[in-house]
């Protein structure tokens, strides 16, 4: 089976850390992962365990909730924008089936941001860009299953 990687500057975006911070994480080894051909690889089951690690917990909370804040803050939008929380009550191979789903979506719209939290059994999905992209990605989770 073919592992699904995701490099440092998806993580980045995944995550809100500049890369700079991804490579310190690495450093302290809260964030596991893999050199491939020179370029650090994560596979959807490390960026889970990296997402929940209590050292990294409230640096996600504070990225995540200026996710929300900002989009609230903007009140001169130029097209129609969604902002959208969702909350699962998931296991640990689901929530990285989530994860992984909306990776892949992210990689559709370069004007999109998305976070991710996982505490526990709950997750929690905050996705933020144009309307027919946020709407047909939450779909796109719900009819797949």
């Amino acid at each position: 089976m073919e592992k699904n990687y995701y490099n440092i500057n998806e993580l980045a975006v995944i995550s809100g850390f500049t890369t700079r911070s991804l490579r310190n994480f690495i450093s302290m080894g809260h964030l596991k992962g893999e050199k491939i051909d020179g370029i650090w690889q994560f596979t959807p089951e490390e960026i889970g365990a990296f997402l929940s690690n209590p050292n990294v917990v409230p640096g996600i909370k504070s990225k995540a909730n200026a996710v929300v804040y900002d989009f609230m803050a903007d009140t001169e939008k130029k097209t129609n924008r969604i902002c959208s929380i969702l909350d699962f009550v998931m296991e640990d191979d689901e929530a990285g089936e989530l994860s992984e789903y909306f990776c892949n979506a992210m990689n559709n719209c370069a004007d999109a941001v998305l976070k991710y939290e996982k505490h526990g059994k709950n997750t929690r999905i905050i996705i933020s860009g144009p309307e027919d992209f946020v709407m047909d990605s939450i779909n796109g989770w719900y009819k797949k299953e």
